[in-house]
């Protein structure tokens, strides 16, 4: 007896298999972070530091390490990789 998996069937998709629902979840969190920036002009900050009382400053500090810690990943991929057959020789 040949033992093979049988072909999925459409409806065992799941929810995050459907590109529509991705192009949701993208849009969705969009929104969110805009709702969050327009209410960071209504809503006092309270900061030790001046330019913490900017509206948008917490977002974009946020913004500006995500792309720093990017970028310093990619000079110590550089720094620390390893040949591929490393610990085959």
């Amino acid at each position: 007896m040949t033992e093979h998996e049988p072909t999925p069937r459409p409806s065992d998709k799941g929810w995050l298999d459907r590109p529509e629902n991705i192009t949701r979840i993208f849009y969705g969190l969009i929104g969110v972070c805009a709702l969050l920036a327009v209410l960071g002009f209504f809503i006092e900050a309270h900061g030790e530091l001046a330019i913490q009382h900017f509206p948008v400053f917490y977002g974009l500090f946020g913004f500006i390490a995500f792309i720093f810690i990017v970028f310093a990943g990619k000079a110590l991929r550089r720094l620390v990789m390893r040949d591929e057959d490393y610990y085959d020789r």
